[in-house]
């Protein structure tokens, strides 16, 4: 598109004559940015999922019982206490790219997030202590993730010229999407051999990234004048961690309830964090240097382009927990699996969505740059959302081919989505504000993951609460269990029986087991502690929640196919013309934006 007179952005200018400088004194900086920033990128990512198979190994290793009631704290903030850091804390760390440099804040975060993974990689402590070291250690660990995050668009975004753009973004988006699925089979392997090796992977790709950042990285991009704006940067961090830690603990039951919607911490947290975000709204529009420029959410490509990234991110983070749990505590058992094998094999099923998603996400960034984004972002939503319609039509216990093509399709889809929609954004902004352009994406990004969890957690509650406790009742007195035993295990949340498939336990077994029940003359332990006795009770109610959880979802991906059209293509300059009307203005400058 041709530049208006009006329109020129001189930040971009410089910004391009830089980069042509360095293509000419140095042909392959662009390619050593783009294979360090993926590589900072797929950290991040592998780290945001890794301890989702490997909680029951490093719950054993530090020597507590995740199910029990007063573990479930650490329980949730080893979940998400990287994600909230990671998400509450990318568009701080954009604006301050923007300001100081954006290679200087990226190659500090490799710094901070190799330093801990060396301090996670020797747990000293046992018991709480112990877990209480991870989590701070993990939350820092996020704090350096963020930094990653913020910068690593944007400099990709400075070092390449924009028809070249979709392809090095894409790549760059692959890692992020894909290292969250690739941490699901990494932790799972790790875990079986020893749990601090979960840890320990991170320690050598960390440090050899971090120097390599500092030894080749160069600021190609132009630093905006001003100073970080304290009261948005608090106003939105605090409601953030506020609104996402309500949603968290939302999963845990309440009062008799089976969630804690109920609850006046969840409540208060909720509310409290939506008006702090709203505070935040109007402290930024107030600012004479705000942390985020809301205006630019004006911009078509940018504001349609974040709301479509969110939702996608909200649903493909959903479906993620809903699969492994549907592995795990169904499937798996039901065809052979011991329950404390299944965190494992449930990654290795997984690999067709990895596949799918890797094969698309470069083609689609390489395309994109030539025929727009639009075709692909809006293709690739509604591809993903057929399929979580597919996922609805097949039986629970499935023909494993299928569901592997319906998963590699659901890949492809994510793929052909997410890479243009990144170049989109990101070539929509001017170039001083970069920074803090990517950090909104990677806000909505990681608080879409953060998000579904909480929120597609206490959709499956509210699905298995209608008809699980019934079946489970009825199951339990069928198999010799006295009436008052098999009413408290009904009773018992939802949650508690989730959490337990989740992390690879036997739930019967678990939750049975210390009540001695098992023991007592007339009752079939054998079958009640099997493989196929749980599953098969599931397995209704389990079709029940998923079909709220996927529906929800196909609804969110609709909603981002319609905003990914309206968004319309990715907004790319003519770099030629800028820099030739540029040279034209030099005796007699304009105004520009």
């Amino acid at each position: 598109m041709t530049t208006s007179s009006t329109d020129l952005d001189l930040g971009d200018v410089q910004t391009i004559r830089r980069r042509l400088r360095y293509d000419r004194d140095h042909p392959r900086y662009k390619w050593i940015v783009l294979t360090n920033t993926t590589l900072g990128v797929l950290l991040t990512a592998i780290n945001s999922s890794i301890l989702l198979i490997s909680l029951p190994a490093i719950f054993r290793g530090v020597g507590l019982n995740p199910l029990d009631a007063g573990n479930v704290g650490y329980l949730l903030w080893m979940l998400m206490g990287y994600l909230l850091a990671t998400a509450v804390l990318v568009v701080m760390f954009g604006r301050l790219g923007d300001i100081y440099g954006r290679v200087q804040i990226y190659n500090l975060g490799f710094a901070v997030f190799a330093i801990c993974a060396v301090a996670l990689s020797f747990d000293p402590c046992h018991g709480g202590a112990g877990a209480m070291w991870i989590i701070v250690w993990r939350v820092v660990q996020g704090v350096g993730g963020a930094m990653l995050m913020a910068n690593s668009s944007a400099i990709l975004t400075d070092a390449f010229p924009a028809n070249q753009r979709g392809t090095a973004l894409g790549i760059n988006m692959v890692a992020a999407v894909a290292g969250s699925f690739l941490g699901l089979l990494i932790g799972g392997v790790l875990s079986e051999w020893d749990w601090r090796a979960v840890f320990w992977v991170s320690v050598p790709i960390g440090v050899i990234g971090a120097v390599w950042s500092y030894r080749s990285l160069h600021e190609v991009g132009v630093r905006s004048a001003g100073s970080l704006d304290w009261a948005g940067t608090l106003t939105f961090g605090l409601g953030l961690t506020a609104l996402l830690t309500g949603i968290t603990y939302g999963i845990q039951p309440h009062g008799g309830h089976a969630t804690g919607w109920t609850s006046p911490f969840v409540l208060g947290s909720v509310i409290g964090g939506l008006a702090l975000l709203a505070a935040f709204c109007v402290v930024e529009k107030r600012v004479a240097q705000p942390m985020f420029n809301l205006a630019l959410f004006r911009n078509r490509a940018f504001g349609l382009g974040n709301f479509s990234n969110l939702m996608v991110s909200i649903g493909r983070g959903g479906m993620q927990f809903m699969l492994i749990i549907w592995l795990q505590g169904i499937w798996l058992p039901l065809h052979g699996y011991d329950f404390e094998t299944t965190p494992l094999w449930a990654g290795i099923y997984l690999l067709p969505l990895t596949v799918g998603f890797l094969t698309a996400g470069p083609i689609s960034g390489w395309l994109s740059d030539r025929y727009g984004s639009r075709l692909f972002t809006t293709g690739g939503a509604l591809l993903t959302g057929a399929t979580f319609i597919m996922l609805l039509v097949i039986p629970v216990d499935f023909d494993y081919r299928v569901f592997a093509l319906i998963i590699l399709v659901n890949g492809v889809g994510s793929g052909l989505f997410f890479s243009p929609n990144t170049a989109a954004i990101m070539s929509s902004v001017p170039a001083s504000q970069r920074g803090a352009a990517s950090g909104m994406r990677g806000t909505l990004f990681n608080g879409g993951n953060a998000l579904s969890m909480g929120a597609f957690f206490s959709l499956m509650v509210v699905g298995l609460a209608a008809s699980l406790p019934s079946a489970l009742d009825e199951g339990l007195r069928a198999q010799g269990v006295s009436a008052a035993a098999a009413s408290e295990l009904a009773g018992m949340p939802p949650v508690a029986s989730m959490f337990a498939a989740f992390l690879g336990f036997n739930p019967i077994e678990e939750l049975l087991g210390p009540s001695g029940e098992l023991n007592k003359p007339g009752v079939d332990a054998e079958v009640l502690t099997g493989q196929e006795f749980f599953p098969h009770l599931l397995t209704g109610p389990f079709h029940s929640g998923l079909v709220v959880v996927f529906l929800a979802a196909a609804v969110m991906m609709l909603l981002a196919a319609v905003a990914s059209w309206f968004a319309g293509d990715e907004y790319v300059h003519e770099e030629d013309e800028e820099l030739a009307e540029a040279a034209e203005r030099a005796a007699d400058p304009v105004p520009v934006r």
